[in-house]
């Protein structure tokens, strides 16, 4: 049976992230007290060091946008692909 995949915070990446960072303990003895795999630590220490400077920058936080610049034209194709369902239901009800 296969094993269920673990899903880690951020807390905890954090703080694994941040030993993995001091260099106090091997990448290999972080694993074992952690209980992850050596190749996580390596990814989360490199997340860290590449996000470091965002925490820094001036300004304020960009805001998330909630809409994309294809947001319109996908409405429009679902708006087009409704009608045309509605033209085939249509079709089938008369051959039927």
């Amino acid at each position: 049976m296969a094993k269920k995949r673990q899903r880690h915070s951020a807390e905890f990446k954090a703080k694994v992230a941040l030993a993995a960072l001091r260099g106090d303990k091997t990448v290999n003895e972080l694993a074992g007290q952690f209980g992850v795999h050596p190749t996580m630590i390596h990814a989360w220490k490199k997340q860290l060091l590449d996000g470091a400077s965002e925490l820094f920058a001036r300004g304020t936080p960009k805001p998330e946008q909630s809409e994309g610049p294809g947001t319109g034209e996908l409405f429009e194709q679902i708006g087009r692909l409704k009608m045309e369902l509605e033209w085939i239901k249509k079709k089938a009800e008369r051959l039927a």
